[in-house]
């Protein structure tokens, strides 16, 4: 009984600790969704790979989503025109280089201020080094699924040859809201169509509210979900798992930072309120390690893998799990090492 009742306080206080942070972000993001032209900063962008890396992963300032988010939105930045470091920085960045993610991370580490700035600045280091590491390849192109090549526009030289009409990959969950319960599907034929539905420029304010409300209370939905399940988890782990084997692990300089990054690969909860996840293990594992899981797990993790795979190959995933999951041992590494 004394462990369901400390289990129980736990599990509540992460949960009300989060929330707001939650339903905030979940708001701003649909806002910034529905009513920026995002077509009018792509013009914007650098054309030098580095730079375009650069501002890429610092878009994530204006379009604030988690890491289920970010793909549908780098997607569609691909689809119409973004050059690859862009829409890769964006990828990996978003989820943690935007306001929302800062102030959470602030909030639940108010007395540790390096790791609001180490995780934002390791975050980006990482998303704009493998966005400019992609840029080394001329076409993006055979790194994509045939159904998002096929919708992208062509690239310098590339063959006028006919692209593949998409296949069944695309049916779940790639449509724009044309009407709030009225989603149009994302498909070669009906391209212009759908980017005309998704243009900001195209709907009256009266139009828009109803479709803030439906794709607020659709991401609160599985946002949600994730993050009981995240709670719960931790819960689990700070009461069933004996004191003694937590702290054996997360005091170790190499232990804690491989541990904490398999949960956070793992565990897959919300960028939004991860840092409160972390929270609870912060007297038991080093800043190195707490730091490999705010940066790694909004990068890639198990839930964020299976969206990926909708728009790259598994090659391309690999390669990006690859050189985040070593950057992230490095960077994380070197801070236990240093302050040891």
């Amino acid at each position: 009984m004394p462990q369901f009742g400390s289990g129980l306080t736990l599990f509540l206080s992460l949960m009300v600790e989060a929330m707001p942070f939650l339903i905030f972000g979940v708001l701003v993001s649909g806002i910034l969704l529905l009513f920026i032209d995002e077509q009018r900063l792509i013009a914007k962008f650098p054309k030098n790979p580095l730079l375009g890396a650069l501002s890429g992963s610092l878009f994530g300032f204006l379009f604030p989503v988690c890491e289920c988010g970010n793909v549908p939105v780098a997607r569609r930045l691909l689809i119409q025109g973004a050059s690859a470091p862009v829409a890769i920085g964006f990828l990996l960045a978003a989820p943690t280089i935007n306001p929302v993610v800062i102030w959470a991370t602030w909030s639940a580490f108010p007395d540790q201020p390096e790791i609001v700035v180490l995780r934002v600045v390791f975050s980006f280091a990482i998303a704009t080094i493998v966005g400019w590491v992609f840029s080394w390849q001329a076409d993006l192109k055979p790194f994509l699924q045939p159904n998002i090549a096929a919708l992208m526009p062509p690239s310098p030289g590339s063959s006028t040859a006919e692209s593949p009409e998409p296949t069944g990959l695309l049916k779940s969950g790639t449509y724009f809201l044309d009407q709030p319960g009225n989603p149009v599907a994302l498909e070669a034929a009906n391209l212009d169509a759908v980017l005309a539905i998704a243009s900001p420029q195209r709907k009256s304010l009266w139009d828009k509210l109803p479709l803030l409300l439906e794709n607020t209370i659709q991401e609160l939905r599985e946002m949600g979900g994730v993050l009981v399940l995240g709670s719960l988890l931790a819960t689990i782990i700070q009461v069933s798992v004996p004191r003694n084997i937590i702290l054996a692990i997360g005091q170790g300089p190499v232990t804690s930072v491989f541990a904490m990054v398999i949960l956070g690969g793992v565990i897959s909860i919300c960028s939004t309120v991860d840092a409160f996840f972390a929270l609870s293990f912060a007297s038991t594992f080093t800043s190195g390690a707490l730091l490999a899981f705010l940066v790694f797990g909004p990068m890639f993790d198990l839930k964020s893998m299976g969206l990926l795979l909708m728009v790259f190959k598994p090659r391309a995933v690999f390669y990006i799990f690859a050189i985040v999951f070593q950057l992230t041992l490095v960077f994380t590494l070197i801070i236990n090492l240093w302050i040891s």
